[in-house]
């Protein structure tokens, strides 16, 4: 997108295309304008248009420009925080609400790809949660326990069981998540597009929100080429918000972390029979983590913390080589087909937040890495919420009002840069 191979890398090669949109042009009306076109803001228009009610989607770039098209294709289960750790900090109530939402989203995700035949390559084979040494053996075996106790089949997997699943010795054990799985991430929110489009919504790309005032009981959300009058707002931007953007401090409370991908050229048959034989999704439990799939036509897609510009595009290049040839010997030489990172906003609790901003604005944002599967969950929850369905104090997350992030600055560039350190020593053999 712009021209910029390292904005979506694979997944724009590979995804069908966006469906075919305009800009903004004159005063149109809604029910509801929806701000992002990414996972969140298409689920919710999609939801909504469904049960009759008007829609304008608003995307400052183009669809999926955003996390929703550059992202891994991790359709995960529920959120990084485990269990009992999302109980403590929402308290046993939103807690134990978040975690019943969130228990089975990846059918949610396949679902809605079966019902409106979205073209993204889902794949629905379980993930693997793969250990580094003991004190990563430990972190997965407790959550293999919290996991268990509230019913969810998960597994935990020796050493040897993981090098059969995986194709590498590099792992002292596995979890299993049978709830989850992949997809081409591009093609998924593109899918999500036009699913939208075709139960009613309108999409507008190259539409940036530069204002928003309120006339009695109405909102007037303005780009440069129109406006929307509308009863509500959703806000759907997340790490991507713009400065310009009404209600900037959904940027402000995040701390951006940025996350790169590379990927080989199409493994041979006997390589992919030896490399994920399952076909399941996998990272590991490094605090600088790697992540590793593979994609319809065989490429081993590899990923981890990390901006591929300045000095980290060689740094971290370099490191994916080792990496990669020290996991998966068989490998021999690795030539890139492409490469490509996007930002992941965190927050200070490692757990989505629930904003209103004003009357009838409303948002979810922060997902910390879990987009998929959480943000097309939560964009029915908005839907719900906007028809009446819902009230506030049904809601799977609290009210609360966003809080700029201290030192966010330092911190953003102490990942950057912390993970550049990190990939420029790290597995060298």
């Amino acid at each position: 997108m712009l021209n910029d191979p390292r904005s979506h890398g694979l997944w724009e090669l590979t995804a069908p295309p966006a469906p075919e949109t305009a800009n903004l042009s004159g005063h149109i009306k809604a029910d509801v304008a929806v701000v992002g076109g990414g996972f969140t803001g298409l689920s919710t228009a999609l939801h909504l248009a469904e049960a009759g009610t008007s829609v304008a989607v608003l995307e400052a770039v183009e669809i999926g420009f955003g996390a929703s098209g550059r992202n891994f294709g991790l359709v995960n289960a529920g959120l990084w925080v485990r269990p009992e750790d999302q109980k403590k900090l929402l308290g046993p109530e939103h807690g134990e609400r978040l975690l019943k939402l969130l228990n089975n989203t990846p059918a949610v995700v396949f679902e809605l790809i079966e019902k409106h035949a979205i073209d993204c390559d889902p794949v629905k084979n379980g993930t693997l949660h793969c250990a580094v040494g003991k004190s990563g053996f430990a972190e997965i075996k407790e959550r293999a326990r919290q996991w268990t106790a509230r019913g969810v089949p998960v597994k935990l997997l020796d050493a040897a069981e993981t090098a059969a699943r995986t194709g590498s010795t590099g792992y002292t054990g596995a979890l299993f998540d049978p709830r989850a799985g992949t997809l081409q991430p591009l093609a998924y929110v593109r899918g999500l597009a036009r699913a939208a489009l075709s139960a009613g919504a309108k999409i507008f790309t190259g539409s940036a929100v530069i204002g928003a005032e309120r006339t009695k009981d109405k909102w007037i959300v303005r780009t440069a080429g129109g406006s929307v009058e509308a009863n509500w707002i959703v806000m759907a931007t997340d790490a991507y918000t713009l400065s310009g953007t009404p209600w900037p401090e959904i940027r402000r409370e995040q701390i951006h972390l940025p996350y790169f991908n590379v990927t080989t050229k199409p493994l041979s048959s006997n390589l992919r029979r030896s490399i994920l034989p399952g076909g399941e999704g996998a990272w590991d439990t490094r605090q600088v983590l790697s992540s590793f799939r593979l994609d319809r036509d065989g490429r081993l897609i590899f990923g981890s913390v990390g901006a591929l510009r300045g000095s980290g595009t060689a740094i971290h290049r370099a490191w994916a080589k080792r990496a990669m040839q020290k996991l998966f010997p068989q490998l021999g030489d690795i030539e890139f087909e492409t490469e490509w990172f996007g930002m992941i906003g965190m927050t200070d609790n490692h757990l989505p937040k629930f904003h209103r901003f004003a009357p009838n604005v409303v948002g979810f944002s922060g997902y910390n890495g879990r987009g998929i599967a959480p943000g097309t969950v939560f964009g029915r929850v908005l839907a719900q919420h906007i028809l009446g369905k819902i009230g506030e104090d049904e809601l799977p997350l609290p009210v609360t009002a966003p809080r700029d992030a201290p030192f966010r600055a330092v911190k953003e560039a102490y990942y950057e840069l912390g993970a550049q350190a990190a990939h420029l020593v790290e597995d060298r053999i």
